[in-house]
């Protein structure tokens, strides 16, 4: 029992140190603004969208967010999409991260920049 306290302890010490590790980001992932409006229907940049099915979320602390909970709020994120075009996975950005420039906003952007994905920086060229 008091082993298991002890492992328990020093888990929950260690997780804000999983917390501020840095995170990476794949090469196709975009920035952009977002306001979640009525889940699963959001504002991307300005322009209505819709989570895909099974959309994740996460903030700046790499934790699971539900869009209900973020109804309103306006986040600065990178995402991905799924095969539709649907934003598929959103990360909502440190100030450190939103730091980062340039970053794509769009893909004529992504495809004309090359990524430095040890860096995690884009490189205009």
């Amino acid at each position: 029992m008091i082993r298991c306290a002890l492992v328990a302890a020093a888990c929950a010490a260690a997780l804000p140190a999983f917390a501020q590790a840095t995170r990476t980001f794949p090469a196709n992932a975009l920035r952009g603004e977002m306001v979640v409006t009525l889940p699963p229907q959001i504002e991307l940049n300005g322009k209505p969208a819709r989570l895909a099915p099974g959309a994740r979320i996460v903030d700046e602390r790499n934790l699971l967010q539900l869009s209900g909970a973020l109804v309103g709020k306006r986040l600065v994120v990178h995402y991905t999409r799924d095969n539709a075009g649907q934003p598929q996975q959103v990360w909502i950005l440190t100030p450190a991260e939103r730091a980062r420039q340039p970053w794509p906003v769009n893909d004529q952007e992504q495809r004309g920049w090359l990524f430095d994905a040890a860096g995690q920086r884009w490189i205009k060229p």
